[in-house]
């Protein structure tokens, strides 16, 4: 009678150490499937746990599911970092405990845990605070080291960590000095040849009749000696280890190492664009269009209809001796027939013995960028500055490189999906690319285009270093940016032609396979890796009424030559006229969009070909890569959704600025010639600054004199002329002349 109770306590423990057991096992998968794809399922582990979220989570990377990625990034990120690997082994050893009734884990064994996990702690944060890696440490790993650090010093925590460390061991095991000098130190045999000790046993390496087991790795020309427990690696050549092709490559984006990209379905879903076939609405077309040409005795066949998310496109074979010329006169005739808005006639469509007539649906279908993000084609990209520009009248994804455009112009009536355009083009770049691979250079005379960029400055963004906001606005200092940008691109060049790289690509590739010195200097530049760099002007027009010729003329070089060392160009306007777009932007532009326009003269002007004034507007848009013309539905990004991913963006590690461009030469940036007897009433305080700071550069008086750019770019050309700083030269930083402020005092007393 009393075995029963016994025997049901003895199952209670055994179900007991099932449950940790169970339950550790878990959490061990789940972290170790977060310390590899933790920055895939981040955006979801980061929010708050609903019930929706069990059936809409998106893609989920770790092995554990949702619920173990956002365990593992509670333990891991907000917790104990490395760490919480001895919380799950001490759960096990637990488990074990209740289950098998043994004492694996003692109180005594708990408190020396106790004090491992403290160390670590304390050794990780320290990692850490110089990786800036959370994961290493967590959030209370992190703290933890910095109250220590805070409270008695930085290298008094070391001092602690080492001393610790020392103290366990030689408590535990016994470990002094002395021990270890005896393992280090080498010993004679009695024919004084050399040995080494390992684990007290003596091997003598030198004697070739040695009574070991002997493996020779010939891929590493080492020997492995084994005798019991003993292991003994010998290289052969006596050299030490070379790393060879073992040379770790240059990354960039360790950088930002804990960057990650937003994910699509950040962005808000309008549809994927899939059109629904009214067959009614089909045949009625057909037979309209056939009815029309017929009555102008112009016969059709094999009508074929596809259709497009905005437009069906109505494929027909001519009858012999049908002029092509005079079905294309027949366009307004066929838009009244149909009672279309607009029709667009190909004729002949490019590669076919064909013509078609593009039909706007009743029923149209928003193509959203969050779908084309989410698609194979999309993701299979890897390299390049790939754009999701729409989709085709197939419905199929168009996907293009910026890289192999290389420039985009576009144009289009106001209200017709110019900016959306432009929205998309720039976040379909920020989703592939990290901010170590591209820097885009804004200009927006309206100011209010981009200036939702801004708060993505210092990841994204490339400025002149005297100009306080990122997105330039004012025509002055557009041209200056686009000088400094040509002086940018003929640095690029000189590196270029000291790697014998013919482009970009191969530039980078050599840097990062370390075969650049960076610390090597030519003609004041060193090597870098170099970021693809896109300059973006949101309205054209307003710079070219402005400047003129002190626009149009660097555009028109860097489109002529920025390709090969990665800056590329895309500007809009809403003006499309030929005092516009002239001929020299045209002839380096081979790449343009035109969205609806109001007349076949600007269609032309943009194109080269009618078409565009018959677009029903709403993001449709012809694509032209200079040899052919397509028909796109533009994808749709909503301006809160840029809002998402620039504030996605903002929250996360940044560089400490945006990045520099070069400062321009003084004769180019319209400072206007330098009178020395007529210096500036701030012309002694300037020195002053300048020899204080040994620092000869116009943003340094900016920001400590309050002035513009102008004034200070004036008085760096005075105190060049009085020999206190040195000339331009390049984009490094002009030498000063004068060392102190003593030398500096005479000098002006002279003067």
């Amino acid at each position: 009678m009393e075995s029963a109770p016994k025997s049901s306590t003895k199952i209670n423990k055994e179900i007991l150490g099932i449950i940790p057991i169970f339950i550790s096992l878990v959490l061990f998968i789940s972290f170790i499937s977060y310390l590899k794809n933790w920055q895939i399922d981040q955006s979801i582990a980061t929010e708050p746990l609903s019930f929706i979220d069990f059936f809409n989570t998106g893609i989920i990377e770790n092995k554990g599911g949702l619920l173990g990625a956002k365990i593992a990034h509670i333990f891991i990120y907000n917790g104990f970092g490395i760490s919480s690997f001895l919380i799950v082994f001490w759960m096990f050893l637990w488990g074990i405990n209740w289950m098998f009734e043994k004492k694996i884990i003692s109180l005594k064994n708990f408190l020396k845990n106790i004090f491992w996990m403290t160390w670590v702690l304390l050794c990780f944060g320290l990692i850490a605070n110089y990786t800036e890696n959370l994961n290493i440490s967590g959030k209370i790993g992190y703290h933890f080291f910095t109250i220590i650090s805070n409270l008695i010093g930085l290298t008094s925590t070391i001092l602690l960590i080492v001393f610790t460390l020392y103290l366990y061991l030689s408590i535990k095991y016994k470990i002094t000095p002395k021990k270890i000098k005896s393992y280090l130190k080498p010993q004679k045999t009695e024919n004084n040849k050399p040995v080494n000790i390992v684990n007290e046993k003596f091997v003598n390496i030198s004697n070739e009749k040695i009574d070991v087991a002997q493996v020779e790795d010939k891929k590493s020309n080492k020997k492995v000696i084994k005798e019991e427990n003993i292991e003994l690696v010998i290289n052969e050549n006596n050299e030490s280890e070379k790393s060879g092709s073992g040379v770790v490559n240059y990354d960039p984006t360790l950088d930002l190492p804990r960057y990650k990209s937003f994910k699509h379905n950040l962005l808000g879903d309008y549809g994927e664009g899939q059109v629904k076939v009214d067959e009614m609405e089909l045949k009625a077309n057909k037979n309209a269009i056939i009815d029309t040409l017929s009555n102008f005795k112009i016969i059709v066949e094999n009508v074929v209809a596809t259709v497009g998310p905005t437009v069906t496109l109505y494929e027909m074979t001519p009858g012999e001796g049908i002029r092509i010329s005079k079905i294309k006169s027949l366009e307004d005739d066929i838009a009244l027939s149909l009672s279309a808005l607009g029709i667009r006639i190909i004729a002949p469509i490019p590669g076919k013995g064909t013509i078609g007539i593009e039909v706007p649906n009743k029923n149209k279908r928003i193509v959203s960028l969050s779908a084309l993000l989410k698609t194979k084609d999309w993701e299979d990209i890897k390299e390049g500055l790939p754009i999701a520009f729409g989709r085709t009248i197939d419905n199929k994804a168009f996907i293009r490189d910026l890289t192999k455009m290389p420039h985009l112009l576009m144009a289009g009536a106001t209200g017709q999906g110019k900016s959306v355009g432009i929205n998309t083009i720039l976040t379909s770049i920020l989703h592939k690319k990290h901010p170590s691979q591209i820097k885009f250079v804004l200009v927006d005379p309206k100011k209010v285009e981009l200036s939702i960029y801004s708060k993505i400055e210092k990841h994204y963004l490339a400025k002149l270093e005297d100009v306080e906001e990122a997105i330039i606005t004012d025509t002055s200092k557009v041209v200056n940016t686009l000088k400094s940008l040509c002086i940018e691109m003929d640095n690029r060049y000189d590196m270029l032609k000291d790697a014998h790289a013919r482009n970009l690509n191969d530039y980078n590739k050599k840097f990062k396979e370390r075969k650049l010195n960076p610390a090597k200097v030519f003609n004041g530049l060193k090597h870098m890796f170099l970021p693809y760099i896109v300059l973006v002007i949101d309205e054209f027009a307003d710079l070219i009424m402005t400047a003129g010729k002190e626009v149009e003329t660097p555009i028109a070089r860097l489109a002529q030559l920025a390709r090969a060392v990665g800056i590329h160009l895309i500007i809009a306007t809403q003006r499309p006229s030929v005092n516009v777009i002239t001929g020299l932007i045209k002839a380096n532009f081979p790449t343009r969009i035109a969205f609806r326009v109001s007349s076949k003269i600007d269609s032309r002007t943009i194109l080269d070909a009618g078409g565009a004034d018959q677009l029903i507007g709403m993001g449709d848009m012809l694509y032209s890569d200079g040899n052919k013309v397509e028909r796109i539905q533009c994808a749709f990004v909503d301006t809160p959704d840029v809002e998402k991913v620039v504030e996605h963006i903002e929250a996360q590690q940044a560089y400490p600025h945006a990045t520099y461009l070069p400062e321009i030469k003084a004769e180019e940036s319209a400072f206007g010639d330098v009178n020395q007897g007529e210096k500036d009433s701030l012309f002694e305080e300037a020195a002053r600054i300048i020899v204080t700071h040994q620092q000869g550069s116009a943003s340094l008086l900016q920001r400590k004199l309050k002035i513009g750019y102008n004034r200070a770019g004036r008085i760096i050309d005075q105190l060049e002329a009085s020999g206190i700083i040195g000339p331009f030269d390049g984009s490094k930083a002009r030498q000063v002349l004068i060392p102190d402020q003593i030398s500096l005092e005479q000098l002006l007393n002279n003067k």
